[in-house]
């Protein structure tokens, strides 16, 4: 009877871990458009012109854009404040930093070393998935295997070196793979490497 709780313990918090990628993005995007809307009616509100809502908004669009091709670039003040800020915080600057690494990974944003993109046999002999390589040591890799459409979401794995078939696809291409669940595949070449 106590395995039956366990189990059904187990399961659920499988469940709810599995709609954390989810809830992370519908949370991003209620927070951008609540952001956005709260912006246009409180300047609105004070201008009661759309010329003016209109020019504060392409000014605000552009200073997020330049944050972003600081950010890209190297470092920015505002996110390097913010930084130290949520570092000082605990519990939270786990969840930060692993957050941090995860969006840097599949966004191509890694300043270490370039994330290799690799085939592996999943789930059984003969179906192959990609995965990115997240970590090596000496010939076993770790591996991400990301689920579709979703690729933030998915398991990582430990595998020996001669288990997996290295891709030419970048993490750009690989996550676009993914994404749009194998309609853009634009190394379809590589198919002739999986027999």
């Amino acid at each position: 009877m106590s395995l039956t709780i366990r189990n059904l313990i187990k399961y659920f918090l499988i469940g709810i871990l599995a709609f954390i990628p989810i809830v992370v993005i519908l949370q991003i995007l209620i927070f951008v458009e609540q952001v956005i809307a709260g912006f246009i009616q409180m300047v609105y509100g004070y201008a009661a012109s759309y010329l003016v809502t209109s020019i504060l908004f392409i000014v605000s669009f552009a200073l997020f854009a330049y944050i972003g091709y600081r950010v890209s670039m190297g470092r920015s003040m505002i996110i390097n404040g913010l930084d130290s800020l949520i570092e000082r915080i605990p519990f939270l600057n786990t969840i930060y930093r692993v957050t941090k690494k995860v969006v840097n990974l599949i966004s191509g944003h890694e300043t270490k070393e370039p994330r290799d993109v690799v085939y592996i046999e999943y789930p059984k002999e003969g179906l192959w998935v990609p995965a990115y390589v997240t970590n090596k040591k000496d010939d076993m890799y770790v591996l991400f295997v990301p689920t579709s459409p979703n690729p933030t979401s998915g398991f990582t794995i430990i595998v020996h070196e001669s288990r997996v078939i290295k891709s030419d696809m970048d993490i750009e291409e690989a996550t676009s793979f993914i994404v749009s669940v194998g309609v853009d595949f634009e190394n379809a070449d590589e198919i002739h490497k999986l027999r």
